[in-house]
């Protein structure tokens, strides 16, 4: 059965140009993920991202100040689809 073919990420779809909850990783000339995907093994790197993932969908019914909600729902996304991006490559 051939695998199928999954369409090309558009420029504002990709991780690395947006960001949830703020700006503050956009403006820096390597983002902290760029970093540690490079020191990191492929696998390393995977279990990083998948964590963050678990970390913003645990904390999405927290009751602390400014922690949970929608927003958190939406940097577990965030995480999720640089996760996508990097198992989408070769």
């Amino acid at each position: 059965m051939p695998t199928p073919t999954l369409p090309e990420a558009r420029p504002h779809d990709l991780p690395a140009l947006r960001q949830v909850g703020g700006h503050h990783y956009l403006t820096m000339a390597v983002q902290p993920w760029e970093a540690m995907a490079s020191w990191m093994t492929r696998e390393q790197f995977a279990g990083f991202l998948i964590g963050n993932v678990i970390k913003y969908v645990a904390r999405y019914n927290s009751d602390a100040p400014t922690k949970g909600g929608v927003v958190d729902l939406e940097k577990a996304r965030h995480y999720l689809d640089k996760l996508i991006e990097q198992e989408r490559r070769p």
